[in-house]
């Protein structure tokens, strides 16, 4: 028998998955903005210090982890890559980490949507341990997170095209 869900929940879950991986109106989702890049536009930078598309997946990837971490009051220090934040890439330009690397945001994605599916009503407005902001806060802004690279991974890859057509 399938666990119902708060409505609350639901409708976070929602926004979650319309920011990452479902058909949106406002065009392509965090998902959607990498489908079919390769290693070698994923790793090109705009100019020297600005991050690539693959920086920012990883990035996508430590925040997606942090928000679990925080709903589920997991200890820090877990995640895959050492580091926080932002994580320099690529460490090895072939198509394999590139996968590898898009495979890590899907996996905390999915991680993610568990430990939200697995709230309780009562804890939507609490605090997180270790959090500044509720955990509706919390969720509501990671899938704006998603919207906001995705935007960003869209225009970076206009701005290589139209390098390349110079």
């Amino acid at each position: 028998m399938k666990k119902s869900v708060h409505p609350t929940i639901e409708l976070l879950l929602q926004m979650v998955d319309e920011g990452y991986a479902t058909k949106a109106w406002h065009g392509p989702n965090l998902r959607g903005s990498i489908r079919g890049l390769a290693a070698n536009e994923a790793e090109w930078r705009p100019s020297s210090g600005r991050h690539n598309i693959w920086e920012i997946v990883v990035h996508a990837a430590y925040w997606k982890y942090a928000v679990r971490r925080r709903l589920r009051g997991d200890k820090r220090g877990s995640f895959p890559i050492k580091g926080s934040n932002w994580f320099r890439r690529p460490i090895a330009q072939t198509e394999e980490a590139w996968r590898q690397d898009v495979k890590l945001l899907e996996q905390e994605h999915n991680a993610m949507h568990e430990a939200i599916r697995e709230l309780y009503p009562s804890e939507i407005f609490k605090t997180s341990k270790g959090s500044r902001y509720t955990n509706f806060t919390l969720i509501q802004g990671i899938a704006m997170h998603d919207v906001y690279h995705a935007g960003q991974i869209q225009l970076l890859k206009r701005l290589q095209q139209s390098g390349r057509r110079k």
